[in-house]
């Protein structure tokens, strides 16, 4: 890079876990990227290089969302941060003027080389990755009790409130799959049903944080 300041990143989604997963993934690596803020909205009030935002349990309001984030003059650049990469989903963030779609099987070092290539002036649209586990360092709510990433944000849906076939839509996944899946949560959290799993995230923090944390560890 021709710059020597480190690039400037705003972390976005409604779960205080999962960005903060992403902000220590950027530990080693502060001499290049600086998470100015860690942020459950949309508002950004730091100007920052690249507004990166995380779809977890949150798909269904990706597109507006994201909007507003290109509208927004504070944001340089908006990446988004994600598992799922169906045509639909890439089209869409192409037409909306995404500058990034990154995997979140890369590792530290790789999304770092990638966000510094988009600010450089390219645009990083990955090809859909073979199904692999996430980089090491992401977190994710349920991590502790064996829930994979997967699981977790499909938990998470349904913590909201989300049918089976409203989950299915938004993670773009067959009922029978959605239906794999809650069974296998259902056995690790213990619960036999949705009352009790939705009881069960609603206590475990698989609801929104909505809040915004400023300056983390000596950012901006």
């Amino acid at each position: 890079m021709s710059e020597t300041r480190p690039l400037t990143v705003a972390l976005v989604d409604d779960y205080d876990v999962v960005l903060m997963g992403v902000a220590h993934m950027f530990d080693r690596y502060r001499d290049r990227i600086v998470v100015a803020e860690i942020n459950a909205n949309t508002a950004t009030n730091d100007v920052v290089d690249i507004a990166l935002y995380d779809s977890f349990a949150q798909p269904e309001s990706d597109r507006e969302e994201v909007a507003r984030l290109i509208d927004n003059a504070r944001c340089r650049k908006v990446v988004m941060y994600t598992w799922n990469f169906q045509p639909e989903l890439l089209e869409s963030a192409r037409q909306l003027g995404v500058h990034g779609y990154l995997s979140k099987t890369l590792t530290a070092r790789e999304l770092v080389a990638a966000l510094e290539r988009i600010h450089g002036g390219e645009q990083v649209y990955m090809e859909e990755p073979r199904r692999a586990s996430s980089a090491p360092g992401l977190d994710w709510p349920g991590k502790q009790e064996g829930i994979t990433d997967r699981e977790s944000e499909i938990l998470a849906l349904i913590t909201q409130g989300k049918s089976n076939a409203e989950v299915a839509q938004l993670t773009y996944l067959s009922p029978n799959t959605v239906k794999s899946y809650i069974r296998n949560t259902y056995r690790k959290i213990g619960v036999e049903s949705r009352t009790q799993a939705v009881l069960w995230g609603v206590k475990n923090g698989f609801t929104p944080d909505h809040r915004r944390i400023d300056h983390w560890q000596g950012g901006p």
